[in-house]
């Protein structure tokens, strides 16, 4: 089956800017519930970022939080930087699945997984002065060259969703400006800040407007910068240019290296969730029972909150047959959302969500016993293949 050359933008607007690609497969031909992660759109999106970096000289990283179908990093490697991490284990696996630069950051590292961290990472950031100051020494006297940086709070952010902002009051993220001042910077190299989350470029100027006003003079005597993640670089109207003389500006005004570490943007819009209708009722309005749940499968839904696209349903009333669907789980609340269709729904129709790559794999689980979705790649040649089926056994052996 060819697809390539053949796209087609429909269900354009979702919270501003949340755009559906469809491409031409064949979805009938998977079990479901499946993810499919399409190569050819997931290169797309590399391809604007390697841009960026060309253009720039900055390093862009895969934050592995969102997107960690690691079948896929030798792809991403070819055009990106390396991984950043959250923990031991994303650390682990961008070393050893990647193999570029690894980057990591904790709130606070566990003193038993420390070892370990240090001979995976090339840039450690420390949130605090008691991380730093705890494990100062055993970066220092380590047998190869650890960049240490240390996490700013600009207690500034534009961020709307509370669970998201992490500049909000009493966060645990960072150290204000209040408090660097008494921070020991002997061996520290580089500054840390992330407080945006699916934003446009506008917000980072501004966000940087408020760093250099409260972190200037120290940031002449970092050797990097890194702007966090939450950059929607790869959406439709993001302004790039307004990213590049942001990067530009910051470079050349202290001499840093930049770094950025998206991860929405890396695989935004290239990955589908392909489920099953399995009942169909009424209750005030109708109600369908997909074998796609909300609360398993695609937890941001629920998180966020937000209303995932479907391909060729439309809002609620906006044609013919509208229908509330829901998940399998015993959760009232496990409600995908509100949609409309040309015609009646019925038992066992397929519908196809968009942009189902970024914290979806990552963040799904199995209440209830509900089974994880397939992972299917749709590969550059037209391939679909099968990258992980899970049974019984993959529940059983979480417990």
């Amino acid at each position: 089956m060819d697809c390539l050359g053949r796209k087609t933008l429909i269900q354009i607007w979702w919270n501003k800017e949340r755009w559906c690609i469809v491409i031409n497969i064949d979805f009938s031909m998977l079990p479901t519930p499946s993810y499919v992660v399409v190569e050819e759109l997931l290169e797309d999106n590399l391809k604007i970022l390697k841009d960026v970096m060309d253009r720039t000289g900055c390093e862009i990283l895969l934050a592995q939080k969102a997107y960690s179908m690691y079948s896929t990093y030798p792809l991403i490697g070819k055009y990106l930087s390396g991984t950043t991490a959250s923990s031991l284990f994303e650390a682990r696996l961008g070393y050893e699945e990647m193999g570029k630069e690894v980057h990591i950051f904790s709130p606070a590292y566990r003193e038993d997984e420390f070892a370990e961290i240090m001979s995976l990472c090339d840039h450690i950031v420390f949130n605090s002065q008691g991380q730093w100051l705890k494990y100062k020494d055993r970066v220092s006297n380590y047998n190869k060259k650890i960049s240490c940086g240390l996490r700013i709070n600009p207690e500034y952010s534009e961020i709307e969703t509370a669970i998201y902002n992490p500049c909000s009051a009493n966060s645990r993220f960072g150290i204000t400006i209040s408090k660097l001042k008494d921070v020991d910077l002997d061996g520290i190299e580089g500054l840390h800040f992330h407080t945006m989350c699916e934003q446009n470029s506008d917000v980072l100027k501004r966000t940087l407007e408020v760093v250099e006003k409260r972190f200037a003079p120290y940031l002449y005597k970092m050797k990097w910068i890194n702007f966090g993640g939450g950059h929607h670089i790869t959406r439709k109207y993001y302004d790039l240019e307004i990213l590049i003389d942001c990067i530009n500006h910051v470079k050349d005004e202290y001499g840093v290296q930049v770094y950025l570490e998206p991860g929405e943007a890396i695989a935004l819009n290239a990955g589908y969730l392909v489920s099953s209708v399995l009942d169909l009722l009424e209750n005030g309005m109708e109600l369908g029972i997909m074998d796609t749940s909300a609360a398993c499968h695609m937890p941001d839904v629920i998180e966020m909150p937000y209303r995932p696209n479907i391909i060729g349903a439309g809002n609620p009333k906006e044609k013919a047959y509208t229908y509330r669907l829901g998940g399998p789980t015993c959760l009232a609340g496990d409600i995908i959302g509100d949609y409309s269709f040309t015609e009646p729904l019925k038992v066992g129709d397929r519908l196809v969500f968009c942009d189902m790559a970024i914290y979806t794999m990552v963040k799904n689980n199995t209440f209830n016993g509900i089974n994880l979705p397939s992972i299917y790649l749709f590969t550059k040649e037209g391939k679909m293949e099968k990258i992980k089926e899970f049974s019984y056994e993959d529940f059983k052996s979480r417990l």
